[in-house]
């Protein structure tokens, strides 16, 4: 993107941003785009869920990655739904109200400025006491709120040197919940503009919503957070959090690596230990985990197109 389209688009952002706290706001911009296509009769085997996605500024150009992503949401039996971040609170009250009169899982995705909408979205179901079930942010503007105390699951995918997001997302003090940060700064083939349109994203989000619909992951032990600056040429593995290993006598971060199934420097970095360094018997060493594991949830996914 060209430096005046940028500093456009960040005038632009300033406006917006400040309309997005005002329920009076009337902006060409401001209006839901609902994305709900004549669906299937109710299924017990169909996934309940609901999500709700939200665009970043000048969404219908730059956020369109956010309409696929609601379409293979929907295709997976997730009731799905496309914003613009300027009605974030107008949304959020009505999710408030269908939810008291069905309670489903809630999911929030939002790139931009829509992950600035997807915090504060959670903020007010937390002053409702609801729970969240996933909160993911792409991208998100720097100035972003914390992940509140009622969300199970937060993953943030963003570009720390990105002009327009670089939102460094981190946790209120006190959250006990499944934390994952990926720092994509070293894959320059991914801006801001091109992240939420990634269609690795795109399968294991739909995967993951999905499974957390049709079947509650529970889990024993700690759930630690994850930092991540993923390397380049290395895949983005959306990992939830990190659980705690004791390492045996002849361990090594290669072997754990192995036996693990996860790549060495996922190791490498959340332990902060090179990987010559060999381990002691009894080393408490954090290996990332899914809970939701992609081989057991791929099949019945709808194809990409």
């Amino acid at each position: 993107m060209s430096n005046p389209i940028q500093a456009a688009v960040i005038i632009l952002w300033a406006a917006l941003s400040a309309c997005m706290f005002s329920t009076s706001c009337n902006l060409a911009l401001a209006g839901p785009v609902a994305r709900s296509n004549a669906a299937a009769p109710p299924d017990a085997a169909q996934p309940r869920a609901r999500a709700y996605l939200f665009r970043g500024a000048l969404g219908p150009i730059f956020s369109r990655g956010m309409d696929r992503l609601t379409e293979r949401l929907e295709e997976a039996g997730i009731s799905a739904d496309v914003y613009e971040f300027t009605i974030c609170r107008l949304i959020a009250d009505r999710a408030v109200r269908d939810f008291r009169d069905d309670p489903a899982p809630i999911t929030l995705i939002g790139h931009s400025m829509g992950g600035l909408c997807a915090l504060t979205f959670a903020e007010i179901l937390q002053s409702k006491n609801i729970q969240v079930s996933l909160v993911v942010t792409i991208d998100p503007v720097r100035g972003s709120p914390k992940v509140p105390l009622n969300v199970d699951r937060f993953i943030n995918i963003f570009l720390s040197d990105s002009v327009l997001g670089g939102g460094d997302v981190v946790a209120e003090q006190g959250y006990r919940g499944h934390y994952a940060s990926f720092d994509l700064k070293e894959h320059p083939e991914i801006t801001h503009i091109n992240i939420d349109k990634m269609d690795s994203i795109h399968d294991q989000l739909v995967t993951a919503v999905a499974r957390l619909a049709t079947r509650p992951v529970q889990t024993n032990g700690e759930a630690l957070p994850l930092r991540f600056v993923v390397p380049p040429e290395a895949p983005v593995e959306l990992w939830d959090s990190g659980t705690p290993q004791l390492a045996r006598s002849g361990d090594t971060l290669q072997k754990l690596a192995t036996l693990n199934h996860v790549p060495l420097w996922s190791l490498i970095q959340a332990n902060q230990l090179p990987d010559s360094v060999p381990l002691t018997a009894g080393q408490r060493v954090i290996v990332p985990r899914r809970l939701v594991p992609l081989v057991a949830t791929t099949v019945g996914l709808p194809p990409k197109r």
